[in-house]
């Protein structure tokens, strides 16, 4: 079941060019207003911008190395499963979609690109992508099965 880290790449790598190409960078779209707006913005960082510093490199070379061991060790486990079932298939697929979608972003501007923006007001939910949509339904998907379902295989 690689088809749906497929579609997430796709689906990832297609709304990161039409905000590019639609968008210059700090422009903001509401969609909805007070709750969702389209922006265009950079992150050379993890999540909530962890290590995104602007005058370094050595941030992006780490998070490359650190994508890359984690789509291989992603990919031994997906292959190596016999018959976990649908679910625990296709959160994995997310997660390694989602890994791939950030990385192809990492490799191409050194930064990945953001422009899903939540908010209340004033208090926001750091920009993100489709790719990290993805890694996080994924990784909530593994959760709700370590918890509910059968064992994990190793």
């Amino acid at each position: 079941m690689i088809l749906p880290a497929l579609g997430v790449v796709f689906f990832d790598q297609l709304t990161k060019q039409i905000i590019i190409k639609s968008l210059n960078i700090y422009e903001t779209v509401p969609v909805i207003q007070g709750f969702f707006d389209l922006v265009h913005v950079r992150n050379r960082g993890m999540a909530f911008g962890i290590m995104n510093d602007a005058k370094s490199n050595s941030g992006t070379w780490l998070l490359l190395a650190m994508s890359s061991v984690a789509i291989v060790l992603l990919l031994v486990w997906f292959f190596r499963l016999k018959d976990e079932g649908v679910f625990f298939t296709l959160s994995l697929s997310l997660i390694l979609g989602g890994a791939v979608g950030n990385i192809i972003d990492r490799l191409r501007f050194g930064e990945v690109v953001d422009f899903l923006d939540v908010y209340v007001g004033a208090y926001h939910w750091p920009a993100f992508n489709v790719a990290d949509a993805a890694i996080t339904v994924g990784t909530f998907m593994i959760a709700a099965n370590l918890l509910f379902a059968r064992p994990v295989p190793p």
